[in-house]
């Protein structure tokens, strides 16, 4: 027999975690203080931030400030106390999902503590075995996560390919009229990695050729996408076509949370039935409060969005002009694509937190084929054109490095624990 323990300590922490003795503090768990913004402190040195998902500026907005204490002040973190079905119900939170259900166009909203949890519970909630799935190839963990506990068949397609939706929904048509089941599609209305949007219109329009039901994860939609930040289904005018949309509180809203619309029966069987919400205590009145003041903010100050996609298209227009390579975003989402291993990631961004005191997530293997570097640049409506500008010089600078191999031909830096020099 083996120990649990034995084997857990010989794996060395898992695909990502064997690296944690050199990335821990760095590359991994970085600690960026300061007030959220474009500039915030990394290792006692000030840095131009591109790695917060704070679309809308709403993290230290003063108005949000101000409700989140107003809120902790008269509640308290405890309030209120239970699940929302014993004894943690509040007009303020069936306002909130009101208010949320209207500006995204459904008929009622159910409140979420987490988004990942929520959007695992919801597929729970939605499927039986004889039930069958059809998802994009590139859909988010917590969707994954959420099959995994489906007992029933599914099927993936190949990312936005809708020959290959037609395909595997023919398959999965075939399927489930042999088990007396239904059919489920999941998609992501903003793919977080690559930027580009799911095509929403187009799944919806497959509805006329097979019978099935379409779940939508906005997380990166509302508030950046469609008309006043209504989100990606409102960009494609295909609000009524998609069942089932789930959104989230951590970026645009800057806070923790998130909600799923639908039709009101659908809602209330979500309200009695989601494991996730019946077995956890209700979201804290301080984020209820301040949810509702940044919805409010979105709806009244357009500006918001409007300034996002300046910065988001000077920066895009920018990095294409100068030879960069950001595939094939259609949002806010920068990816980078560089060519290099592990080692020349390393050197580069070193070089740019350190020498170019600029902060951005790095993406490598194992999470993107070897050979592969992705530096993922989220703008937001508080950056400015002076810090694209900036940016620009800066990338040319390490892509020039990268190009002509300085990065692969340099020692990789010492461990994160005991501080980065390039040498």
């Amino acid at each position: 027999m083996v120990d649990i323990f034995e084997r857990l300590e010989k794996n060395a922490g898992g695909p990502i975690g064997q690296y944690m003795a050199y990335a821990h503090g760095y590359f991994a768990f970085p600690k960026l203080e300061g007030e959220i913004g474009p500039h915030m402190t990394f290792r006692g040195k000030k840095v131009l931030n591109w790695s917060l998902n704070n679309y809308l500026g709403l993290a230290n907005h003063p108005e949000v400030r101000k409700a989140d204490a107003d809120g902790a002040a008269e509640f308290g973190m405890a309030a209120p106390m239970g699940a929302r079905m014993m004894s943690g119900q509040t007009k303020y939170h069936e306002q909130l999902e009101r208010e949320l259900a209207e500006f995204v166009g459904k008929e009622d909203a159910f409140l979420l503590n987490f988004g990942y949890q929520g959007m695992i519970s919801i597929i729970d909630c939605l499927l039986t075995p004889r039930d069958v799935v059809v998802y994009d190839a590139e859909a988010h963990a917590c969707i994954i996560d959420g099959l995994r506990m489906h007992k029933g068949k599914r099927f993936v397609f190949g990312h936005n390919d809708m020959e290959s939706l037609r395909l595997q929904l023919g398959h999965a048509t075939e399927l489930a009229e042999s088990q007396n089941g239904g059919v489920l599609v999941i998609t992501e209305g903003v793919f977080g990695m690559k930027g580009d949007l799911g095509k929403l219109n187009e799944i919806v329009a497959l509805k006329k050729e097979f019978r099935f039901r379409l779940l939508v994860d906005d997380a990166h939609g509302f508030g950046t996408m469609g008309p006043q930040g209504r989100g990606t289904a409102a960009h494609f005018g295909v609000v009524d076509g998609v069942d089932v949309l789930f959104n989230t509180f951590a970026k645009s809203m800057a806070g923790i949370g998130a909600f799923v619309c639908g039709p009101r029966w659908l809602i209330n069987l979500f309200r009695y039935n989601m494991r996730s919400q019946l077995y956890a205590k209700s979201l804290p009145m301080p984020m209820v409060m301040g949810a509702l003041k940044r919805l409010d903010l979105i709806r009244r100050h357009p500006e918001y969005q409007e300034k996002l996609w300046e910065i988001t298209r000077a920066l895009q227009n920018g990095l294409k002009e100068n030879g960069f390579n950001i595939g094939v975003t259609q949002s806010p989402v920068t990816p980078v694509y560089m060519k290099g291993g592990i080692p020349e990631a390393t050197n580069l961004i070193v070089d740019l937190r350190e020498n170019h005191a600029l902060f951005c997530s790095v993406v490598v293997y194992p999470v993107i084929p070897k050979g592969e570097i992705i530096l993922r640049v989220i703008p937001t409506a508080v950056h400015t054109l002076e810090d694209v500008n900036y940016t620009l010089e800066a990338f040319k600078a390490v892509k020039d490095k990268l190009e002509s191999g300085v990065y692969a031909s340099m020692e990789i830096p010492m461990r994160a624990d005991e501080g980065f020099a390039l040498r």
